[in-house]
């Protein structure tokens, strides 16, 4: 379904490779009102660096993070997290801690709020920094699910979402990207533009894809 090659370019000649972490998250859509994101990270060592002679790489870390989420509040309303593979004994006995995530908005404060509930002592440093990665694809996800409801409403006629050019529900979505980066700063032009009404710019990996497949991508609607 998804391209699975490296994202790193290759590696640089002649230097020896040290470490490999890994994140990997993925959303599904279970409901029209509700998502289920699965996340994992793995670190790992190059084959022979702590055990002579092994041929295979020595996997340090593997932890396992599920939350699911409301749409469109984006408030957790599940999680647990797993220590698959782990440095000590006692790793796995802050797994429990992690059910905290209950309740949180990811929308706003998320992060700075993991901080306080799972930084240091309190928490797993990998899990927690798995969780942070997490965050930004449930906020991702806004789009994806405002899609997928209108792409079902199409051939279901009792689905409660249907496509709208509703621009009270395309500025709810919006909210959720302001301050997000540099792009996005809430006194920038970009935001004043969207404030206005004005149509911004197609993604540009859309613009390229749609151009490929030779359509254009003026016809897009998100």
């Amino acid at each position: 379904m998804f391209r699975t090659d490296s994202i790193l370019p290759p590696d640089p000649e002649g230097l020896e490779v040290l470490h490999d972490r890994e994140y990997r998250v993925r959303a599904f859509r279970t409901s029209e009102d509700r998502l289920l994101i699965r996340g994992a990270v793995r670190d790992q060592k190059p084959p022979g660096m702590y055990v002579p002679d092994d041929p295979d790489p020595l996997t340090m870390h593997h932890m396992v993070v599920e939350i699911e989420v409301d749409f469109p509040s984006l408030e957790i309303v599940r999680a647990g997290a797993v220590l698959e593979i782990h440095p000590h004994t006692t790793c796995p006995d802050i797994e429990d801690h992690y059910d905290e995530l209950v309740g949180l908005s990811i929308a706003r404060g998320f992060t700075n709020r993991v901080r306080e509930l799972f930084g240091g002592p309190r928490g797993c440093t990998h899990t927690t920094a798995l969780i942070q990665a997490m965050a930004p694809v449930a906020v991702q996800c806004f789009w994806s699910m405002r899609a997928s409801n209108a792409r079902r409403a199409q051939t279901d006629a009792d689905a409660p979402f249907a496509p709208t050019d509703d621009r009270s529900a395309e500025a709810a979505a919006w909210r959720y990207n302001i301050g997000s980066c540099h792009v996005w700063a809430a006194d920038g032009e970009h935001v004043a533009a969207v404030q206005r009404g004005v149509d911004i710019e197609v993604p540009l990996s859309i613009q390229r894809r749609m151009r490929d497949l030779g359509r254009d991508p003026a016809s897009f609607r998100g």
